[in-house]
């Protein structure tokens, strides 16, 4: 056992500290603290706090420190949410931008209305920090309210279909889910799950098995029919927040490229008053925006492009048809994308992203190229974890 001053916090959300000259990562402890850790190579397992932080306060959940979803729960909120300030500060200063970064916004909102419960045959529930063990979990506090069955759903399904993984999402018209299991299952043992817990729709292995309801989200006007397995932001309430602060910096623009646009959280917002270009590779995505925009009254026209942007970004002559362009693209980033926006003569460019890193990159690369990096804001949906959302505004 080794005792520790926590010097500061790592980027990864794990505290750091420093012995024999090389830096230690413990999870759960805080800045200025006094600890004693196991020590095995560069981590830390705490085991006491001998000096605690002002800024220690008590976790809301009674699995905080064995289950590794959360790292954070234990930090002054004042406190968490400057040091996720600083990700992208540090990480805008590491690329030679010299921007100011916003305050956070909290986007926690209801809470997250999607989830991943590992199901097996010792129970259901995450897995522990740096372990396949799992914790046994029955409820999750920063899940939304519809959601509080998802344990015990992932338990009857892990009993029917042994070893599995079970995504649920809280759509308008009831919890959607999809079971990825490890072996091959009759999808027929899993269908009295659905009048059981009331499901809209039980999808197993990328295949729907059961629709009871359309698994619906409203975004904007519009109401989608989400795909199965798609990718949908994590808060309600994030996804209203990163789309208000798009249209806010667009509001001027009346042709749009939504790059990356996924099933159109902002596509189908900025239609209410710009004519949209809508371009992913994703094509079930694609055809939920299009079916969406035909439903919606009101919204000028939406035209849906697929296209693997990684491989085949739209060109600058391309992108000079538009006066406005907003990327929101993986946690990759879009290097290939903004060097031809870069080269382009697009007035304005929203850039939404997720990882501090690749958007500092890919915002240099821009700035590079002409454009005035003049806003930086980050958004807190994923509470209690390193991960934060940026919205960045560049004008030419």
């Amino acid at each position: 056992m080794t005792q520790l001053e926590v010097l500061r916090m790592g980027r990864r959300g794990e505290a750091v500290a420093e012995a024999h000259g090389k830096p230690i990562y413990i999870p759960f402890a805080l800045p200025g603290e006094a600890v004693e850790a196991e020590i095995d190579g560069d981590r830390g397992a705490l085991r006491e706090v001998i000096a605690a932080s002002p800024d220690r306060v008590e976790p809301l959940c009674k699995h905080f420190g064995l289950c590794g979803g959360c790292l954070l729960q234990h930090w002054r909120k004042d406190a968490y949410r400057a040091w996720k300030r600083s990700l992208v500060a540090t990480a805008l200063e590491r690329a030679g931008l010299a921007v100011e970064t916003g305050e956070v916004i909290d986007a926690g909102g209801a809470g997250r209305r999607r989830v991943t419960i590992h199901g097996r045959g010792t129970g259901a529930g995450f897995m522990r920090l740096r372990s396949h063990q799992l914790e046994n979990i029955d409820h999750c506090p920063i899940l939304v309210p519809a959601l509080s069955p998802a344990f015990e759903i992932a338990r009857a399904v892990a009993a029917l279909a042994g070893d599995c993984d079970v995504a649920l999402t809280a759509s308008e018209n009831g919890l959607d889910v999809m079971v990825k299991a490890s072996r091959r299952v009759n999808g027929l043992k899993l269908a009295p799950l659905v009048a059981r817990f009331g499901l809209a729709r039980l999808s197993l292995n990328g295949e729907t098995m059961l629709e009871a309801l359309p698994s619906l989200v409203s975004m904007g006007k519009a109401q989608v029919k989400l795909p199965v397995a798609s990718f949908l932001q994590a808060t309600e309430a994030g996804e209203a927040v990163l789309a208000r602060l798009v249209a806010g910096h667009l509001k001027k623009a009346r042709r749009i490229a939504d790059l990356f646009c996924g099933m159109g959280p902002f596509a189908l917002r900025l239609a209410e008053h710009a004519s949209i270009a809508a371009v992913d590779s994703d094509r079930a995505a694609l055809d939920a925006l299009e079916a969406a925009a035909r439903r919606t009254q009101g919204l000028k026209p939406i035209a849906v492009h697929r296209r693997d942007l990684y491989r085949e970004p739209l060109i600058a002559r391309e992108l000079n048809a538009f006066d406005g362009v907003v990327f929101d693209p993986p946690r990759a980033g879009a290097e290939a994308q903004a060097r031809e926006l870069a080269r382009s003569s697009v007035r304005r460019v929203v850039a939404v992203s997720c990882d501090a890193t690749t958007f500092a990159r890919d915002a240099s690369i821009l700035v590079a190229g002409g454009y005035r990096l003049s806003a930086v804001t980050p958004v807190d949906q994923f509470l209690w974890s390193p991960h934060v959302e940026i919205v960045g505004d560049f004008v030419r």
